[in-house]
């Protein structure tokens, strides 16, 4: 992979699961990193100090996503602790990744869960991402976080494929906006990865294995199958690719 020394990313939703692999792979790879959380302090300071010990550097930033004033506050904890740390201000690296899910159907769905899940999922990166241009610097990249589910049909989370779906739109129309800035613009799709978000779904043996069954490889993804390939589009690797949803399903549904 490219060697990522001297950059500065940012990973929203950083504490846990896809987030937290994201961004022990960026430090790993010689970025600092802004390790970004909602509510979990405790979780945030473990991805840091795995981070730390294994010789990478990175900080806390915590802000509530999906509230006004969420971008303003989270860039202000950002432009802080650059400064804390001595470094340069400025951003090379933005991962959206934070997310919230959201089980029901059509006619489950209350108006109010749906205003949520946009303000999260969707609201929230497009302002994180109008803030974090304003220190990006020429050359840099945006990765978002999107799903399996944008392109295979889960109704039991419509509100969640609807607001992934906005993400993927969001990509899309970036890359071509940013390209004269040599920024690239791309997404990344897991399928399902062992994460605390869907611990529920594969609390049984039997429901494991029917999650496991529907790769190729006949397994669950990883948080470091997808931060590998978030590192490479963070890299100079990627420098021709952009607009482009990458999908980290393992095969699914083929």
């Amino acid at each position: 992979m490219g060697d990522l020394n001297g950059k500065t990313a940012l990973v929203t939703g950083a504490s846990r699961g896809i987030g937290r692999g994201i961004a022990q792979r960026l430090a790993q790879d010689g970025a600092l990193v802004a390790v970004h959380y909602g509510s979990n302090d405790i979780a945030a300071k473990e991805t840091v100090e795995h981070i730390r010990e294994a010789g990478g550097q990175a900080f806390i930033i915590g802000a509530e996503l999906g509230v006004p004033g969420d971008a303003e506050a989270l860039f202000s904890a950002f432009d802080d602790g650059l400064a804390a740390h001595g470094a340069r201000a400025g951003l090379d690296i933005l991962v959206n990744n934070a997310a919230i899910s959201l089980p029901g159907h059509i006619d489950e769905v209350t108006p109010e869960e749906f205003d949520r899940i946009l303000a999260v999922n969707t609201k929230a990166p497009f302002f994180v991402t109008q803030h974090g241009l304003r220190r990006m610097r020429d050359g840099g990249r945006i990765i978002n976080i999107s799903s399996a589910v944008t392109t295979t049909a889960f109704p039991s989370t419509i509100a969640y494929g609807v607001s992934k779906g906005a993400v993927e739109t969001l990509t899309l129309t970036l890359a071509k906006d940013l390209g004269e800035r040599g920024i690239t613009v791309n997404t990344i799709a897991p399928g399902f990865i062992e994460t605390d978000m869907n611990a529920a779904m594969r609390a049984t043996p039997e429901a494991h294995a029917a999650l496991a069954a529907i790769s190729v490889f006949n397994r669950l993804g990883r948080p470091a199958d997808v931060a590998d390939v978030a590192a490479f589009l963070a890299s100079d690797d990627s420098r021709w690719i952009t607009g482009q949803r990458i999908d980290v399903t393992g095969g699914s549904m083929l």
